[in-house]
This record gives C-alpha cells, sequence and structure tokens, in this order.
C-alpha cells in the first residue's frame, strides 16, 4: 500500500461556526456534532474564529480509493503507530483515510511504516 506525504502544515480547530473556513481549500476536513465543530485545516488557513486551535501536524494520506469491503487498514496503520509511541489524528473521507501526527513524530512515524513494507511517496 502506498503512503503519499502530505507538504503542509496542518492544525486542528474547534470552531464557533463554519463561516469564515476556506471551503476551497484543497485540505479542509470539517466535522459537526451535537457537542462542536471541528475543523482541520492548513495552518495558514486557520480562521480567526477558532474558539480553540491545536497547530504542529503533518499529515500523509492513504493513496488511492479504498473500498468499503477492506478491513483493518487504519487499524494496523494506527496499532504500528501505537506499538511506537506515535499518537495519530485520523479523518477518512469517501475514498480514502488521512492520518495526522505532531510534527514531533512525523519522521518517525513514516520511518515505522516503511519499514512494516509501506511504500512512501
Amino acid at each position: 500500500m502506498e503512503i503519499k506525504i502530505l507538504e503542509y502544515d496542518f492544525s486542528v480547530c474547534k470552531v464557533a461556526d463554519y463561516s469564515k473556513v476556506n471551503l476551497e481549500s484543497n485540505y479542509c476536513f470539517i466535522g459537526k456534532t451535537d457537542e462542536e465543530k471541528s475543523l482541520v485545516c492548513l495552518t495558514e488557513e486557520v480562521p480567526d474564529n477558532v474558539v480553540k486551535c491545536d497547530d504542529g501536524w503533518k499529515a500523509f494520506r492513504l493513496q488511492g480509493v479504498l473500498d468499503f469491503s477492506l478491513i483493518g487498514i487504519l487499524s494496523n496503520i494506527s496499532a504500528l503507530l501505537a506499538e511506537n509511541s506515535i499518537g495519530i489524528f485520523a479523518v477518512s473521507t469517501y475514498n480514502t483515510d488521512y492520518i495526522l501526527t505532531k510534527r514531533m513524530n512525523f519522521e518517525k512515524a513514516i520511518h515505522v511504516l516503511k519499514n512494516a513494507g509501506y511504500t512512501i511517496i
């Protein structure tokens, strides 16, 4: 399986509302529940109406479209990283999964995955 490194800095935020979010950005993940409105975006595009913001995230994606019948892909990767004391923030889209780690752990995460047989692009 191929993993593509995304060459951007990301932020994980809680926002008051989505009115100032750049929905035209290449990377913008929003999640809404009865308790909160969340946003993962490029650090340079964090809106000024954030309630809380955590900067310093790097990301990679599982390359290609993942069929819904595939089981355990995210679980396997998260287990590998957990075994190496690397925390993650995962975001799933219709096509694939994105995994973020704190910048200080990113190179280690990529090294762990490469050693486990994943192709890094």
